[in-house]
């Protein structure tokens, strides 16, 4: 076995997923597409109801998962609707962990506008939550200054420090391994001591992913998707972040001072693909060509 594939293969050890309440209605059974060992983020989509999200939560608990549905700072309307969103995710769903994030929304609907003031309400501690995921952006956010990400990640830090609140960062999806990488070297230069969860596109097609990321507001390299999308030919083909992967996996296990601990696959091509392919990478059932591209064993469906 070659190293660059035990290294694939270490990074997706414990790889996660996410879905969203529309996106789990068109799915029968979640034993359908993922094993029970594999943590499912429930994501919140702006302007959708709070309270769909325990509900999911409540229904990936009872087929066997572990949800770890998102807490939208901005979306939460009171300090009581807070308090009882997680006390429902802890006595309806099991909930031990948690992400949070601003929210997109401009306004808040309520007294908190951002991640780090529901970390500083005390209510998930106080729900007995025990883990809490906060956002990572390697190519900066249309909506935060590259200052005020700073700032921010600095205060997340304290705070695990002083609290000893168990919290990580889950970033958003980049399209090449470059900038992940310049920027965890950046922010470990800094300072920072959170792991991270590094968030992967899933395989979809050109078309899908360009959709998706302009929604999103990723950086820099979505110029590798314009590239490619340049060919009309290849706007429906699948893309799998094979070289990404393969760039990242050599990093985390060539440098000591790495900060990436693990991946965060979004399904954004749908789950079942994207969890065979993750799945084939955690098990060793590909192999690594000399085009350093990742020749998956498994039917993808």
């Amino acid at each position: 076995m070659t190293d660059t594939k035990q290294a694939v293969m270490k990074l997706f050890g414990d790889f996660t997923v996410e879905t969203t309440p529309n996106s789990a209605a068109k799915i029968p059974d979640f034993n359908n597409r993922l094993r029970n060992d594999t943590p499912v983020y429930v994501t919140f989509l702006p302007g959708s109801d709070v309270y769909e999200t325990v509900t999911l939560a409540k229904r990936l608990r009872g087929e066997g998962f572990s949800p770890i549905p998102h807490i939208a700072a901005r979306s939460i309307q009171s300090e009581a609707m807070l308090a009882d969103i997680l006390e429902r995710y802890v006595g309806e769903a099991g909930v031990e962990h948690v992400l949070t994030i601003a929210g997109g929304v401009d306004n808040p609907l309520g007294p908190y506008d951002s991640s780090m003031a529901v970390l500083e309400s005390g209510l998930i501690d106080k729900a007995g939550i025990k883990k809490v995921s906060v956002a990572g952006h390697p190519e900066g956010s249309p909506d935060i200054s590259d200052e005020a990400i700073k700032d921010a990640l600095a205060w997340k830090n304290g705070f695990a420090e002083r609290t000893g609140a168990q919290l990580d960062i889950v970033t958003q999806f980049a399209f090449e391994a470059d900038p992940i990488i310049a920027w965890d070297r950046r922010i470990n230069a800094e300072g920072n001591k959170l792991p991270i969860r590094i968030g992967l596109p899933g395989l979809a097609t050109i078309k899908t992913l360009l959709g998706f990321s302009k929604a999103a507001g990723v950086g820099n390299s979505i110029k590798f998707l314009m590239k490619r999308a340049a060919d009309v030919t290849k706007l429906m083909s699948v893309n799998a972040p094979d070289k990404q992967v393969i760039d990242l996996a050599r990093y985390v296990a060539e440098d000591p001072n790495a900060g990436v601990a693990g991946v965060h696959m979004y399904a954004i091509g749908g789950l079942k693909r994207t969890s065979a392919w993750s799945y084939a990478l955690r098990d060793g059932l590909f192999s690594v060509t000399n085009k350093d591209q990742l020749k998956v064993e498994v039917d993808l469906g």
